[in-house]
């Protein structure tokens, strides 16, 4: 709340203008009472100045949109897509008002495809997540390189992007699409930083039976918040989900807490 003269977007704050006023009545009475008598006029309960004017300042919220980047590699691939479309679905149907966008990233094999572009609708969601294929190595590097492409486009078009990844960490598919887990991994640390110089706002969540060191990693450097949710519902993952939603206070990206669980 401020005082003076109203600016854009600034409502009046009575209660907090008579607050600011009160204490000074009796001085400004005194000063203004044998004024007001000798022109015949009475003065006001209470006398108001410029300066004691409070206002309450409304920011537009900017719409979000949460970005899933989900691990479809290996034997719990299926579990993890399934999970994932629930999630996506839970936001959907509770996303309609807010004017928020979901969108799903997935990695396998020896690369990443976007498997829905960012929408607000449920019917369209439903349709492009009927068929999840799963199983094979894991390009986590290529995976989180393509979340941040997509979160650029959505921050471009003046919406806030959060990244949610649901993976264990194992990267095993370098960039070239060979194996090799040490470069693999050095690939998907060298694109966790980038998101983290971009400042997107990020969730890593940690779905092995247990937790990763190597997730742990990744979310470190990506400046994410890390999150371990073995064998996570589809209900716990949008819950979490809306949480570094609401803490990016839909403005400008900002960057979630550092490996923090």
């Amino acid at each position: 709340m401020r005082g003076g003269p109203m600016k854009p977007g600034a409502r009046l704050n009575l209660i907090a203008t008579l607050r600011t006023a009160a204490p000074w009545q009796r001085v400004r009475r005194q000063s203004l009472e044998a004024a007001a008598a000798a022109a015949g006029r009475t003065l006001p309960p209470v006398l108001v100045r410029a300066e004691d004017f409070r206002f309450t300042r409304y920011r537009k919220r900017t719409p979000t949109a949460t970005i899933f980047v989900v691990d479809a590699s290996g034997s719990a691939a299926m579990h993890r897509l399934a999970e994932a479309k629930g999630a996506v679905e839970l936001l959907l149907a509770d996303c309609y008002v807010r004017r928020d966008q979901v969108a799903l990233v997935s990695f396998r094999g020896k690369g990443a495809e976007l498997l829905l572009p960012p929408t607000r609708s449920l019917v369209r969601a439903k349709r492009g997540l009927a068929g999840l294929p799963g199983g094979g190595g894991t390009p986590l590097a290529a995976g989180i390189e393509l979340a941040k492409m997509v979160a650029e486009s959505v921050a471009h078009h003046g919406e806030t992007p959060v990244l949610v990844f649901l993976t264990d960490g194992r990267a095993n598919v370098c960039r070239n699409g060979l194996g090799g887990r040490a470069q693999a991994h050095e690939e998907a640390l060298k694109e966790a930083r980038q998101v983290r110089a971009a400042g997107f706002t990020a969730l890593m969540i940690d779905m092995a039976p247990r937790p990763d060191e190597k997730a742990r990693q990744v979310a470190l450097e990506m400046d994410a918040r890390y999150l371990p949710l073995p064998y996570a519902d589809a209900g716990t993952i949008s819950v979490a989900a809306r949480s570094v939603a609401g803490d990016s206070g839909g403005g400008p990206p900002r960057r979630a807490g550092s490996g923090r669980s």
